[in-house]
């Protein structure tokens, strides 16, 4: 009986593959690979915006051996902005800015009896841009040429120029639409020393500038 019994199962153990090799099999699963994340912003274009902000400028002023007319002003600045982003990588954007800002800077100092009045109603910076993006979210430095309007009073006149420096500054900019974008940016301007002459005094100014601003741009 124990034989018949153990021929039994040999014969069963042989038997189960073959059946079980003709059984439908059901097919391995396929995964699908996950796709790398996709830039949903692209910051190439021609933008143009605004910006308003604040302007902290200091004038080194001399008169000779007088060198006690230095002074600080500070005031409220806003203008216009225009330029174009070229997305090189997913990453790294350059390109190219301008723009145009009336400020508020006005004071008047005096020393040994001479009033000096220092005054900058406009400044404009053309830059070039260096960025880096991450998707909407974009920081960048900024650097080129700046020029303004420098007018100083005192003795009795005036005397008044364009003058010409360098810039440096830094921001960061979002993307809220894939058009519109706001950013905030900070601002330095050096203009060197400039000679004004009032009625025969002869007397040097020396103007830098930093403007803390926000923007708000269009791209097309």
């Amino acid at each position: 009986m124990k034989r018949l019994a153990l021929a039994g199962l040999a014969l069963t153990a042989g038997i189960a593959p073959l059946w079980a090799a003709d059984l439908p099999q059901s097919p391995a699963p396929v995964y699908e690979a996950v796709p790398s994340p996709q830039q949903s912003i692209d910051w190439t274009g021609l933008y143009v915006g605004g910006n308003l902000g604040w302007a902290f400028g200091h004038f080194d002023n001399r008169a000779g051996g007088n060198s006690g007319l230095d002074t600080d002003a500070n005031g409220v600045a806003g203008g216009l902005y225009t330029g174009y982003n070229f997305q090189v990588t997913p990453n790294v954007v350059v390109g190219a800015e301008a723009d145009f800002s009336l400020t508020d800077l006005e004071e008047n100092k005096t020393s040994n009896g001479l009033t000096v009045q220092s005054k900058s109603n406009w400044n404009s910076n053309i830059r070039a841009r260096l960025g880096y993006s991450f998707d909407r979210y974009l920081v960048y430095g900024a650097g080129g040429l700046a020029l303004a309007d420098l007018e100083v009073s005192g003795n009795g006149d005036s005397d008044s120029k364009t003058a010409l420096g360098w810039t440096l500054g830094a921001g960061g900019e979002a993307a809220i639409t894939n058009n519109l974008s706001a950013k905030l940016e900070y601002v330095y301007q050096d203009f060197g020393e400039q000679d004004f002459n009032l009625n025969g005094t002869g007397v040097s100014s020396d103007l830098n500038t930093s403007q803390v601003r926000l923007g708000l741009g269009y791209k097309f």
